[in-house]
């Protein structure tokens, strides 16, 4: 039992390993997008309200971007604000590369996530079942010294 228990974990561990790269490799195509779409003017908006001005008292004061402040990246579990029309800001004419990444990196940190806790509901498992079998030696090893002292003057 012990090796069987050894061997799923060491095939958990794996995959959580091969999530964790996936997730890594899905956060890169997100940064990877955001820069092929920020250095492409093609893809700006040319209608900001904002295009003339200097865009003082922005967060990002970048002299080729007039348009408003970019929304920062959320954490994968913020669907809530997707549904809002929250996340990252896309302009008009935009690839869908930035959606596609977000979206890969959202399926990333969900099968991460659910490994994780395979990981853990078996860590818990393996620990009670050791403990019961730390308990039963524990108590077999009381019986005999118990027999011991009885056969011992």
């Amino acid at each position: 039992m012990a090796s069987a228990a050894a061997r799923r974990r060491q095939e958990m561990a794996a995959d959580g390993q091969q999530h964790l790269e996936q997730t890594i490799a899905a956060a890169f195509q997100i940064l990877s997008s955001m820069n092929d779409e920020l250095c492409n003017p093609a893809l700006w908006s040319s209608s900001s309200p904002a295009a003339g001005g200097g865009g003082g008292g922005q967060h990002h004061n970048h002299p080729n971007h007039a348009g408003p402040p970019l929304p920062l990246l959320h954490s994968a579990d913020s669907d809530a604000s997707d549904a809002a029309g929250g996340g990252v800001w896309i302009g008009p004419g935009s690839g869908g590369s930035l959606d596609e990444a977000r979206h890969r990196y959202k399926v990333a940190v969900a099968a991460l996530r659910a490994s994780i806790a395979a990981v853990s509901s078996c860590a818990q498992e393996m620990g009670s079942t050791e403990h019961k079998a730390e308990q039963a030696e524990v108590e077999r090893l009381e019986e005999h010294a118990s027999a011991l002292r009885k056969v011992l003057p």
